[in-house]
């Protein structure tokens, strides 16, 4: 009984390190797209410079 109670108890903990798994990764994910929205911020910069310059 106590061994199965263990197993169950080790089972909840991995669920929970996927958890955390998941979590990061969506985590890197919306780093990445704040990443690409900065990079076309700055593209835009770069375009009204080039019309300024015009």
């Amino acid at each position: 009984e106590r061994e199965r109670e263990r197993e169950r108890e080790r089972e909840r903990e991995r669920e929970r390190e996927r958890e955390r798994e998941r979590e990061r990764e969506r985590e890197r994910e919306r780093e990445s797209v704040r990443e690409r929205e900065r990079e076309r911020e700055r593209e835009r910069e770069r375009e009204r410079e080039r019309e300024r310059e015009r």
